[in-house]
């Protein structure tokens, strides 16, 4: 297991039930980035994956 897959479990766990829209997910994904700069480009390369899942090009 991952380390990172424990913080993915504990998501799933406490707010699984939830639905939420992608905007809301971009407004958090940018608040994390302006709290936690260091994290830019992991996430930058986490919403390009997102947004291109269903791209036969990529």
């Amino acid at each position: 297991m991952y380390f990172t897959d424990r913080g993915i479990e504990e998501l799933e766990k406490r707010r699984g039930d939830e639905e939420v829209t992608l905007a809301w997910l971009s407004e958090r994904l940018q608040e994390f980035t302006d709290i936690h700069p260091e994290f830019e480009t992991a996430v930058e390369r986490f919403a390009t994956w997102l947004a291109r899942l269903d791209d036969p090009d990529d």
